[in-house]
């Protein structure tokens, strides 16, 4: 390799690895991990061929210290057997800002309490307002894993891949092949856990549920069967499907049945491909949570009794394992530790993270960050809405218009707000009782190694795309 931005990064890591046929060579681990936090940088603040070697890179390195970026589904289908017990609920963490940063305290929580049974998480609508493609997003995941010494199966998933139920009104063909367009460049970035979410064409306005779900059904099975397609070699992508948008009426049994049942049907008319493991439903709460006047956030009544009666429908009689709760960051501590017992298989946790971020940020730039919301986002401004709720609401929309600003922050900023994060991870993970689930990993998930193509980091840049109306 003679590239003169391969080089300039090798040089960036003293030397400590060489490629050599397609393959890192460690030469020097310390060093590795003591610069490694260079990769991530680059991947996240330069451009072109600098920012693509960066990421191919650290996907080589990462395989060779041994994070290997692996599908969750055989855990799961094990606990839908009654193999695993359910007797843990699997955190799924959407890292918006300073990504890197926030997965080295997941990993350092992990290494601390023997915890495997943990994912990486992004959705299609915080790729698109945090300036984080997938290859990005799991780069920082790597690297972060690569300077603490994580080794094991890395869990990194797509989130809510959701159609845009108003993009495919006005064109069904260009909406759909979007969201496919997105999982095929997920895929090739390490993304062997997707979340198909469709349930935004579910339409209440039918008597009917089977027509209530008929698209949500058949547009779930036909990108099942597309993932199915795009799968390296040993590896079952595990994918989860939605039965009822996060935010709207509570999911039912009647409506998971339906869902399963038809979802099945229009599976095998594909051609019987593998189909989800999991499935989301809706029991009470929203993403970010409900902001109040003076910018708190109000307490909701989650469903547990709906969320343990839908886990063991979903597990016992179709084999999956179980259900998923969405929008459970900013929820009380006290509620943690019900999703375990009501059998929750995963939870997807988000606001919360970036909350303690804006929290710590230096005043004039958080200033600036809500002169930019002024200036750029009046129109979601409602009336009534005060200036608490209206920045809370719209400044997840800075992160990427300030993502430089954000990396360079100050070492002794990133280390406070680290050791915030891992404090909130440990807590997390205690209550959702993943302490201890390395075994399971180990003995359930069998991840080979998969090479990556350079081709998928120095190809043509993604263009950007509104995600405005789509749920994080």
């Amino acid at each position: 390799m003679t590239a003169p931005e391969y080089q300039t990064i090798i040089d960036q890591l003293e030397g400590s690895v060489a490629i050599e046929h397609g393959k890192a060579i460690i030469k020097d681990r310390a060093t590795l991990r003591k610069n490694a936090h260079k990769l991530a940088e680059i991947s996240a603040l330069e451009k072109g061929a600098l920012q693509g070697w960066a990421r191919y890179l650290t996907r080589l390195i990462a395989l060779e210290v041994g994070l290997v970026p692996a599908s969750i589904h055989d855990l799961y289908m094990a606990r839908g057997r009654g193999e695993i017990p359910p007797t843990f609920t699997v955190p799924a963490m959407n890292l918006r800002a300073l990504s890197f940063d926030a997965a080295r305290a997941v990993f350092r929580t992990a290494l601390s309490m023997n915890a495997g049974a943990f994912i990486f998480e992004i959705a299609r609508s915080e790729i698109g307002y945090t300036d984080q493609r997938p290859s990005e997003y799991a780069t920082s995941v790597l690297a972060a894993g690569i300077v603490e010494g994580y080794e094991g199966p890395v869990f990194i998933q797509g989130d809510h891949f959701q159609i845009s139920a108003k993009k495919y009104a006005a064109d069904p063909d260009k909406e759909y092949n979007a969201v496919e367009s997105l999982i095929q460049e997920a895929i090739s970035a390490g993304f062997y856990n997707i979340d198909v979410d469709t349930s935004t064409l579910v339409d209440i306005s039918k008597a009917d549920l089977v027509e209530q779900q008929r698209l949500n059904t058949k547009l779930s099975a036909s990108l099942t069967k597309y993932i199915r397609t795009l799968e390296p070699a040993g590896v079952t992508i595990s994918i989860g499907g939605e039965i009822g948008e996060v935010g709207g009426k509570n999911s039912t049994e009647e409506e998971l049945r339906v869902y399963m049942d038809e979802y099945k049907k229009e599976l095998q008319t594909l051609g019987d491909a593998v189909g989800i493991s999991k499935i989301s439903i809706q029991t009470g709460t929203t993403h970010g949570g409900v902001v109040l006047p003076d910018g708190t956030i109000a307490q909701v009544s989650v469903d547990f009794d709906t969320l343990k009666r839908l886990s063991q429908v979903a597990r016992l009689e179709y084999g999956l394992a179980g259900a998923v709760q969405h929008g459970a960051s900013t929820l009380p501590e006290d509620a943690f530790g019900k999703f375990v017992e009501n059998e929750a298989c995963e939870v997807h946790l988000a606001t919360n993270f970036q909350n303690m971020l804006f929290e710590r940020l230096p005043e004039a730039l958080r200033k600036e960050m809500y002169a930019y919301l002024d200036a750029n986002y009046a129109s979601e401004r409602k009336e009534g809405m005060t200036d608490e709720q209206f920045y809370y609401k719209t400044r997840k929309n800075v992160i990427g218009p300030f993502k430089a600003q954000i990396w360079n922050l100050p070492a002794s900023f990133k280390e406070e707000i680290g050791n915030a994060w891992q404090a909130q991870f440990t807590k997390l993970f205690r209550l959702l009782g993943v302490a201890d689930t390395r075994k399971y990993v180990e003995q359930t998930v069998k991840a080979p190694k998969i090479q990556p193509n350079i081709k998928d980091y120095l190809g043509e840049l993604v263009s950007e795309e509104d995600v405005r109306d789509l749920a994080d």
